[in-house]
């Protein structure tokens, strides 16, 4: 009986598995950590590479449009040009990243008031609307409940100078 007693004492003060069970309580708090990072640099480059695509947009439909555009009819044949500068690169390829979907680029004329040499002066502003999955949804979802996706919508304007 003495030697069973001395070996579970033994068992009872050895600390072999600690390590294990640190690692344990702390990996859900380090994978949504590397989650957090790797989402919050994802969101941030999507949203620079729409910025950039729709500041391009706006200022090609400013450059190569007339410059009575309001008077003109509008914007509405620069839909398409609008939506491939956003979506696009200069070799045709997509440069959204996985994950993301533009809904609608939208290109609207703006007549304002001002001092222009042309008053009312024309202001084309492109409106992109994108969608954003979470990669790591899941990983959120220890910790609460499960990230949908992310609309949001981003715009730049543009003074038309006309051909």
């Amino acid at each position: 009986m003495t030697r069973l007693v001395r070996h579970i004492r033994r068992l009872r003060s050895c600390e072999a598995g600690a390590p294990m069970v640190e690692f344990g309580i702390v990996l859900p708090l380090i994978l949504l950590f590397f989650a957090v990072i790797i989402e919050g640099g994802r969101i941030t480059w999507i949203h620079q590479a729409t910025s950039a695509g729709v500041r391009d947009a706006s200022r090609m439909i400013a450059r190569i449009a007339p410059l009575d555009l309001c008077a003109a009819g509008g914007v509405g044949s620069y839909d398409a040009l609008a939506t491939d500068i956003v979506q696009n690169q200069l070799g045709g390829s997509s440069i959204m990243p996985h994950g993301t979907t533009v809904i609608d680029v939208t290109p609207r004329c703006i007549s304002r008031a001002g001092v222009y040499r042309i008053n009312p002066t024309s202001v084309v502003e492109v409106t992109a609307q994108i969608r954003i999955e979470y990669l790591f949804g899941n990983v959120f979802s220890l910790f609460g409940a499960t990230l949908g996706p992310l609309d949001t919508e981003i715009s730049d304007q543009s003074r038309v100078f006309g051909v």
